[in-house]
């Protein structure tokens, strides 16, 4: 790869566009021209971004240099392990398990970590390495414990933070548990996404202290949560952007096969017909579904697509006991509704969205989330204005 090429797709170009999106702010800037993205990517990856050269397939650096550099250099996610390390082949594995992630989203969390001179840090998930290193720039190495489940993976991000001169506490283990030796701490920032957040991330945070972790409910939609713990051992705080991460290994949900909700049975099945006006494809945004998400808990969509363009929207429970679908067609006004179970999953979905509707269609910054005592609460707009859980035996 030539030297111009390098120039074309290399640090200070993505310092560039990451300065002038904001994400990446004055104060960090040092650490990222002292620990650039390629020091922390491996050899083998997957580049994330649509419309880039074989994104869908192994890029190796050494056959592929040029690809590679340009992929590091990108502002998007790149894919470093599949199936827990279990495929290494090309194409793909079936779900990605670790990754370099997308640099706007690494600034923008660091951002909202608001780290200061002297603060320890307790890192969920170190993955490659870079945000543990950049937080040893910032903090010091002395400060920063970084913990990853995964052992091969935390021992080749470890001897790359080691080469670039720092020298955490990097602890292989379940990260839901944090690391209590090292409590309490002022930050905790999670790299993977969690559906509740671990008491024990609250119980080691000093009061006062944040935590920065982004969270999602079963069905789809995340964003960052910025917590600050008080001194009652409860945290709280509002969602600060979109997210899309890897799931925290210790909260992986298994999804079962939809002949599982159907008994053997040919679909529809025992599902009871009706007819809706709401249009599946209004419901796919990722914030609408962090909005359906929140108030419909335990269930989760799937698409089944077909060559016309037109599709099946499923709804399943966790509890494998209910099931729905929607059928959606282009330029038609209603849409066929099947629906089986204890739960009435479209209704349930239409309800929430017509609440969603009803609040002026809020976006991720105008959620929160409260953790204490009683649970988890998200909220809209403060605290006291809890998001109504919509499930049988409760009340909305």
């Amino acid at each position: 790869m030539s030297t111009q090429h390098e120039a074309e797709a290399g640090p200070e170009r993505l310092a560039s566009a990451l300065l002038e999106k904001g994400a990446l702010t004055s104060d960090w800037l040092p650490a990222y021209r002292r620990l650039p993205r390629h020091l922390f990517v491996p050899e083998v990856i997957w580049p994330g971004r649509a419309g880039m050269n074989r994104q869908d397939d192994r890029v190796i650096r050494s056959q592929e240099p040029g690809t590679w550099w340009r992929a590091v250099y990108t502002d998007a996610p790149i894919t470093t392990q599949w199936d827990d390390g279990a495929y290494t082949g090309p194409g793909r594995g079936k779900v990605p398990t670790c990754s370099n992630s997308m640099p706007t989203m690494v600034f923008s969390m660091l951002d909202a970590l608001s780290v200061e001179d002297g603060h320890r840090v307790l890192e969920i998930g170190t993955g490659t390495g870079w945000n543990a290193a950049l937080l040893c720039h910032r903090v010091g190495s002395d400060n920063v414990v970084t913990v990853e489940v995964d052992e091969a993976g935390a021992e080749e991000a470890g001897e790359r933070i080691r080469r670039a001169g720092f020298h955490p506490m990097c602890v292989v283990g379940d990260g839901a548990k944090g690391y209590p030796q090292g409590a309490p701490y002022d930050r905790v920032i999670a790299t993977c996404s969690v559906g509740s957040v671990p008491r024990p991330w609250v119980g080691q945070t000093r009061p006062g202290g944040v935590i920065v972790t982004p969270w999602g409910p079963t069905y789809g939609g995340e964003a960052v949560a910025r917590l600050v713990v008080g001194d009652d051992g409860t945290a709280s705080g509002h969602f600060v952007g979109s997210s899309a991460f890897m799931r925290l290994r210790a909260q992986r949900i298994p999804r079962r096969h939809v002949r599982e909700y159907l008994g053997g049975r040919r679909w529809p099945a025992d599902g009871v017909r009706s007819l809706t006006k709401l249009s599946p494809d209004d419901i796919g945004d990722w914030a609408v579904m962090f909005a359906l998400g929140v108030q419909v808990p335990e269930a989760f969509p799937w698409m089944e697509a077909y060559d016309d363009g037109s599709y099946t929207l499923w709804l399943r429970d966790t509890a494998v006991t209910s099931w729905a679908t929607a059928d959606y067609e282009k330029d038609r006004t209603e849409f066929e509704v099947y629906q089986s179970g204890p739960r009435s999953l479209w209704d349930e979905v239409e309800t929430a969205y017509r609440w969603w509707e009803k609040q002026g269609r809020p976006g991720f910054e105008r959620f929160g989330l409260t953790v204490d005592g009683d649970g988890e609460h998200v909220w809209l707009d403060s605290p006291d204005n809890p998001v109504p859980v919509r499930r049988p035996g409760r009340e909305a």
